[in-house]
């Protein structure tokens, strides 16, 4: 039988065992038969990569392309020989012609860790999306690429206060997406008649590279309210074939044979009408056409499809374009500083004809721009156009579902705030 004395020595022994196998164990150390412990794996390393290449590998530069730089002056700083640098201009002719590059646009040149900093690789973007990269490695070559994206889907709102393209800028959102929602809007909402009160929330895609913004995508929905009335826009792709297009919610093409006006985010100085004080002849004459004000030198674009019948210049209208869009329909664009197209050349609706000036009678540069119907002038602003084809009967159940989300979400958007939601 144990005593109460051989069971305390009995502890004791085990206390001491415990605690040897603990100190044992810390110090890695394996007890009598065992095998020693193996040591963890590190977990891997992910290494930072940019345009594909391990940062870790080389010396990093990045800088700024500068007035009259170019990529061999460039490369000259990098000690690169000129046989190499023709070799290289040679090779990028079927890539990326370097007479492209400009000032102001980023490169990125990667050399060796050693004494010797030899370049390795030269990397320009034109973009902040798109890169050229240019291999001073043993065999010279030059590849393009595209910096991983993603992409969000957000929102933007706005009171109109001034300009549309005013109201962007006040709220800080991009003034790209102004431009876009004037051109998706270009057909059915006069932008020079709208005032402060009207309102517009849209759903938008806004790319990122590493959670920085770099390019404002498409706009997904729309809607713009002007003078109590609503004008939604849906991007929406019939089947996979389809390129797509915005429609109303009735899911007619918001595209028409005509664009509303010549120019983008002006205003009009002058209208159409029958009785006008002439502001440089000084007397009272029927005016009619509709004079567009904007800055020297704005893009001035062919507001349909045709032929440019007449381009020329005379005392009254100084540089002109005027365009035959068929047997119904003429337009003409006045005062021009210079024009972009000749008699005889088939234009698109949207293209660029020529550019805003002050040639002929005029005060100051804008663009008088005058519309024909059947052989008669008439105020383009009071004309009723058709819409395109609209979306066939078989689509109109998932267009009508699609509709039925977008107007949900639209609803839900905040006015002047800006909102991120997931991607669909």
């Amino acid at each position: 039988m144990f005593t109460h004395r051989d069971w305390g020595i009995a502890f004791s022994l085990m206390a001491i065992l415990i605690v040897a196998v603990i100190v044992l164990s810390s110090l890695n150390l394996s007890l009598p038969g065992e095998k020693a412990p193996q040591a963890k794996k590190d977990s891997a390393v992910i290494v930072p990569r940019r345009f594909g290449l391990a940062l870790d590998s080389f010396n990093v530069t990045e800088s700024v392309i500068q007035k009259n730089e170019y990529l061999a002056s460039i490369l000259e700083l990098y000690n690169i020989d000129t046989k190499t640098i023709a070799k290289l201009q040679e090779k990028s002719k079927y890539v990326y012609d370097v007479r492209k590059m400009k000032a102001g646009a980023q490169y990125t040149v990667f050399s060796t860790k050693d004494t010797s900093h030899k370049v390795c690789y030269f990397v320009y973007q034109p973009n902040a999306i798109d890169y050229v990269m240019y291999d001073l490695r043993d065999s010279v070559s030059v590849v393009t690429g595209k910096r991983q994206v993603t992409a969000r889907l957000e929102t933007a709102s706005g009171i109109i206060n001034g300009s549309l393209y005013e109201t962007f800028q006040k709220s800080g959102t991009d003034p790209a997406l102004a431009m876009k929602l004037a051109d998706m809007y270009a057909y059915t909402v006069d932008f020079y008649s709208i005032h402060d009160g009207d309102y517009f929330k849209v759903l938008y895609e806004q790319r990122y590279i590493k959670d920085e913004p770099v390019e404002t995508g498409a706009i997904q929905s729309a809607v713009f309210s002007h003078n109590g009335q609503k004008f939604y826009a849906f991007y929406y792709k019939p089947d996979s074939s389809d390129a797509g297009d915005y429609y109303d919610e009735k899911g007619k093409s918001l595209r028409k044979s005509f664009l509303k006006a010549p120019i983008k985010f002006s205003h009009i100085t002058s209208g159409y009408s029958l009785r006008r004080f002439h502001p440089v002849q000084k007397r009272w004459k029927t005016h009619l056409g509709t004079d567009y004000a904007a800055p020297e030198g704005t893009p001035i674009i062919a507001t349909g499809d045709g032929m440019v019948i007449e381009s020329e210049f005379t005392h009254n209208n100084g540089n002109y374009v005027k365009i035959k869009h068929d047997d119904t329909y003429m337009t003409q664009y006045l005062h021009m500083s210079k024009q972009a197209v000749r008699a005889g050349q088939t234009v698109r609706q949207g293209q660029v004809i020529g550019y805003v000036g002050s040639t002929g009678l005029a005060t100051g540069p804008h663009v008088c721009y005058r519309f024909w119907k059947n052989g008669k002038q008439v105020n383009p602003l009071q004309q009723t156009f058709p819409p395109s084809v609209p979306l066939p009967d078989s689509v109109m159940p998932r267009f009508n579902e699609y509709v039925l989300k977008q107007q949900q979400q639209l609803n839900t958007v905040n006015m002047g705030v800006v909102q991120n939601l997931s991607m669909n």
